[in-house]
């Protein structure tokens, strides 16, 4: 029995694909059941578990984050939870379903859009972001892109479970996102 949505992380789910491929074993790790549909969840919960321990984040605080969909849809389930307004800072190329997903969950979300100077949108996004920050003392950057929080939860779970469910692994291919440090 569970409290919180956010504590369903569902690390040890995996598909064997027997006879996928001649004298292979492939194994996919499935995180898409954990409740905000992604592996995001972990990040959303151990940056906010930090941000937490170390004394950052108290009950109301205002969280900020930049994210193009499951990130931002993870903090949102993780802030709801825990009383924590959220405001994520998306651009055009996030879908409109996972807009409408953190907005049911509670989020404020706003959308940038003047491309960067690269053509893409992550400066605008970190550039909104450090505006907001200077004009609300209040208001906490979890900034996935250089927290260890971020990438320390795979080291500890998903990794881990990877392990001890497949102790005699071969390759891993692993797709990634943004992934912290």
């Amino acid at each position: 029995m569970y409290e919180n949505a956010y504590e369903m992380i569902q690390d040890d789910v995996f598909l064997h694909l027997d006879g996928a491929a001649a004298n292979i074993d492939l194994y996919l790790k499935i995180e898409g059941l954990n409740p905000a549909g992604s592996i995001k969840l972990k990040t959303a919960r151990s940056m906010v578990e930090d941000a937490e321990r170390r004394g950052f984040l108290s009950r109301g605080s205002r969280l900020i984050e930049s994210s193009s969909g499951s990130l931002g849809i993870a903090l949102a389930v993780v802030s709801a939870a825990k009383g924590y307004r959220f405001l994520c800072v998306t651009d055009p190329s996030t879908s409109v379903l996972s807009v409408e997903t953190m907005r049911a969950l509670g989020a404020e979300v706003v959308t940038v859009n003047r491309p960067d100077e690269g053509g893409g949108y992550l400066g605008t996004r970190i550039a909104y972001i450090r505006e907001q920050l200077a004009g609300d003392p209040d208001l906490v950057w979890l900034n996935q892109y250089v927290n260890p929080a971020n990438s320390a939860v795979h080291d500890r779970c998903t990794a881990a479970a990877i392990s001890a469910t497949i102790p005699d692994l071969d390759y891993l291919f692993v797709g990634t996102g943004t992934s912290g440090r």
